[in-house]
Order: C-alpha cells, then sequence, then structure tokens
C-alpha cells in the first residue's frame, strides 16, 4: 500500500516533500578547461550579443536537489523537445556586465540586485530556489576562467547572461521538477548602434496606447523571458514609424510606464517650480525593478541637488511640461544600454520633440560618466565588486 501511494504522487510534487534536498555549494564546482580557445574579436568588430567566451556554468537541479555546478567549455545542449520551458515559457534569465579596471582587476555591478530579483522572478515560476551567495561565488569562478574575455575599454564590457529553464520532459501546466541554471558570457560594445565616436545618441519612442506591455496583476515586474517575446511585432511597428523604441502606457489616462526594455525617467521643473526627477513606482507592479534604475535614485537622491520622486507620470501631464518648456531631459536606462538619452516621440502622428540634446543631456551625461566610473573602479564604491574577493 505504501508503495502504491508514493508511486501515485506525481513527479512535479516529489519537490514539496519535507524530506532535504541538495543546496546547490560553489565548493562543489567540477570544471573543465577549454582545449580550444577561440580567438577573440578586436573591439571594432564587438556587436552586443553576437560572441560568446570561451565557458559556461551549468548547475542542473532535480529530484535530490541540486547536482554539482560545472564549468564546462561552451557548447549546445542536448534536450528533450517536450521540456516545458519551450511549451510554457517557464524560463527567466538577467543581465548583468563585467568590467576591467585600469588596474586590470575585473568588477561586477551590484550583483547582489540581479540575482535576488532572480529569485523572485524563479519564485514566480516556480523554478526551484538557489543560494544567492553561492551562485555568486560560481558566478565569480566563470569569469576568472574567461577573465582575458573582458574588453580593456570603457566602452565595452563582458555582457552576462544567467538563464533558468524547466526541464521537465513532459507536456503538462505544472510546476518543474527539473530545471537547469546556466551563464554565458561575451565581449559586447554599445547596445545601439553608434555613429563614428559618438557614444551617447538620443533614441525616439513611438507613444500608442493600444500597445500595453503590462499590466496591474501580471508579471511585468519579473524579468520571465515570456515577457519579451510579444514586444517585439510592436518593435517592428515602431521601426517602420521611424522610431528606436517603444514608450509603454497604461490605463484610460496613458501613465507612462517603461521605454522599451528600459526604465523611463523625465527630469523637469514641476508645476511648484521645483527641478524634479520623475520615474514610475514599483508597487503597481508595471515596472521592472532594474538595477540601473536603483543606481541611478540612489545616487540623485545621495546628491541632493533636486526633487527625486517616483510615481506615475500620465501622458496629458508630460505633454502640458513640453508645451509649457519645462521638460529639460528625457532618458531610459538598463543594464545594456546603461543611459539612453531620448529627445523625440511619435503620439497620435505627431512628432513631439524635447531639449534633451539641446540642452546638453548634462544630467544623462553625469549619471552614464558617474556610473561608468564606478563600474571600471576610477570611483571607489561598495557597488563595483571584485570577482577575486
Amino acid at each position: 500500500y505504501q508503495r502504491r501511494v508514493r508511486g501515485s504522487i506525481p513527479s512535479c510534487l516529489r519537490v514539496l516533500s519535507s524530506r532535504s534536498l541538495a543546496t546547490l555549494q560553489s565548493k562543489n564546482v567540477l570544471i573543465t578547461k577549454s582545449s580550444h580557445p577561440k580567438i577573440k574579436p578586436r573591439l571594432d568588430e564587438l556587436l552586443f550579443g553576437k560572441y560568446f567566451s570561451d565557458h559556461m556554468l551549468v548547475c542542473d537541479y532535480g529530484t535530490d536537489g541540486w547536482e554539482h555546478p560545472r564549468i564546462i567549455p561552451f557548447q549546445n545542449f542536448s534536450l528533450s523537445p517536450g521540456i516545458t520551458s519551450l511549451h510554457y515559457a517557464i524560463q527567466c534569465f538577467e543581465g548583468m556586465k563585467a568590467y576591467k579596471t585600469t588596474e586590470g582587476d575585473v568588477r561586477l555591478f551590484r550583483p547582489d540586485l540581479n540575482i535576488q530579483r532572480m529569485q523572485r522572478t524563479a519564485k514566480q515560476l516556480t523554478l526551484p530556489s538557489f543560494e544567492g551567495e553561492e551562485f555568486l561565488a560560481l558566478l565569480k569562478e566563470l569569469i576568472k576562467m574567461d577573465a582575458s574575455w573582458v574588453p580593456d575599454s570603457q566602452s565595452a564590457s563582458l555582457y552576462i547572461r544567467p538563464t533558468f529553464i524547466s526541464t521537465d520532459p513532459v507536456i503538462g501546466v505544472r510546476p518543474p521538477a527539473q530545471a537547469r541554471l546556466f551563464v554565458i558570457t561575451g565581449p559586447v560594445g554599445p547596445y545601439y548602434e553608434q555613429k563614428g565616436t559618438d557614444l551617447f545618441k538620443a533614441v525616439k519612442l513611438m507613444a500608442d496606447p493600444q500597445f500595453v506591455r503590462a499590466w496591474e496583476g501580471g508579471i511585468g515586474a519579473f524579468k520571465a523571458g515570456g515577457n519579451y517575446a510579444p514586444t517585439l511585432q510592436v518593435q517592428q511597428v515602431a521601426a517602420e514609424r521611424g522610431c528606436q523604441q517603444v514608450l509603454w502606457l497604461y490605463g484610460p489616462d496613458m501613465q507612462m510606464t517603461e521605454a522599451g526594455t528600459m526604465n523611463f525617467f523625465v527630469y523637469w521643473t514641476n508645476e511648484a517650480g521645483e527641478k524634479e526627477l520623475i520615474t514610475a513606482p514599483l508597487e503597481s507592479g508595471l515596472i521592472l525593478p532594474g538595477v540601473t534604475r536603483q543606481s541611478v535614485l540612489d545616487l540623485t537622491r545621495e546628491w541632493g541637488e533636486f526633487k527625486v520622486t517616483e510615481r506615475m507620470i500620465t501622458m496629458g501631464e508630460f505633454l502640458q511640461a513640453v508645451h509649457s518648456d519645462r521638460v529639460i531631459e528625457v532618458f531610459g536606462c538598463g543594464t545594456a544600454c546603461m543611459i539612453a538619452p531620448i529627445d523625440a516621440m511619435l503620439f497620435e502622428n505627431k512628432d513631439i520633440e524635447f531639449p534633451t540634446m539641446t540642452s546638453g543631456a548634462v544630467l544623462s551625461k553625469r549619471l552614464f560618466t558617474t556610473l561608468s566610473n564606478i563600474q571600471v573602479g576610477k570611483i571607489e564604491h561598495p557597488w563595483s565588486v571584485s570577482i577575486y574577493s
């Protein structure tokens, strides 16, 4: 009787039993060094996401918990076509970067925030939990293996892509009993294509309320892969209309939420005559809690030179400020682009311009420079974490 009952428990529920499961342990890592190192691209050849370094980190989870993590040569996976991440988007990822200092050290930027966000997303998708400090130790070990792939340039970096997928080889919508957490890396230049030496080119947004990225009660605040595929067709529409990104609006009052995959900021003079930096709040669940977003808020509050506010701004409120010449700068931010100035939008078939670049993009450039200097160690800061520490 006991054997029959035990055998009748679906495998997806076994991970919920009270027995102890193996946890992720960095001390158990197995390392296989590549015997065929790749030829590294030149700095002027770097395109975002095209090149991959020599090694990858793979951590598998099964019925007994986490297996020994492995650092292995970069290679393809062999997986069942029935795995649920392919069918039901049980998948999440992160975007991080490693930077080389002038002294040759390699630094990560606020990796704890990326790992915490991945843990929150994994919980939302019912992927297994993992220990953040152990994962960070494994990540550092991987980057030590490929430290020579970190570009020696302040305009380039090593992009780091942690990804977490269900590997359950079954058709059925249910929490996964098997999963794979892996990390690949590769050298990258600027996210947006630049002309010549101009590393600070403004982008134009398409704002159209018929397109919605996220909604209250949804998963817009999580970095799940399923949040991105539905935006691609809208991005094509934006490109056809001469825009580089989409300004995502929400609700009948057209709240300004995000710009493409970036958090959205407005620097203006508010109706009370105060200089103010404003961005959408996290409480609604519409906004991805970006690491760069948090860093912009932390820095500007530390400077104490103007008001910093997290609240929704509507399209009507913004247009009124544009027409009253109160908008100073608009920019987006994220790990890939860091700070991207925005100087125009297409709304209701009309081009609306604002003086981000004509006013010198002073705040955008200051934030970009400060963050860059922290990342490469020119400014010593606890946000910059050595892979050797």
